[in-house]
């Protein structure tokens, strides 16, 4: 169900803006893992230039498709019940050492978007287990996505 939200989000956000999403978070890691993870809400990486410089226009078009400003702190918004949270693609390299030349781009439902690898993954979630905010609030979750990671690449031997 999620997975088909963020399709048509990516969509929008290719044809309208000609962005190319990376599909993040529980979300993603369930896509390319094919396991349900219970994704809460849709996170989505974006330019900076989205979020800042051009963030009226980008506002003005999730608007006018029903998606309403929940946090704009946050930069999160609210359609039918389900909460998508952007953030910058740029920050990823500094945040977690995951370079974005080296992101896949795939298209898939009519819609192309970025998805990270496995090992990418486990340097998000590494980088997670450290930062302040997500320590004190999503430690517990961050360390089951740790495991979970962990035991799929050694399932693969890559660990």
């Amino acid at each position: 169900m999620k997975k088909a939200l963020f399709f048509e989000n990516a969509k929008l956000l290719n044809e309208s803006l000609s962005i190319t999403p990376l599909m993040y978070g529980s979300l993603g890691l369930e896509y390319i893992t094919g396991e349900s993870l219970n994704s809460e809400d849709i996170d989505i990486l974006i330019p900076e230039a989205f979020l800042k410089e051009r963030w009226n226009e980008f506002k003005s078009i999730l608007a006018e498709k029903g998606y309403a400003l929940a946090d704009e702190h946050e930069h999160a918004f609210e359609r039918n019940g389900v909460c998508y949270a952007y953030a910058s693609i740029e920050e990823l390299e500094g945040f977690a050492g995951v370079k974005l030349t080296e992101i896949a781009t795939v298209m898939e439902n009519g819609a192309t978007f970025k998805k990270l690898s496995l090992e990418q993954y486990l340097k998000v979630y590494t980088a997670s287990a450290k930062d302040g905010y997500r320590v004190n609030v999503r430690q517990k979750k961050d360390n089951e996505k740790l495991a979970f990671i962990k035991d799929r690449l050694k399932r693969r031997g890559n660990v």
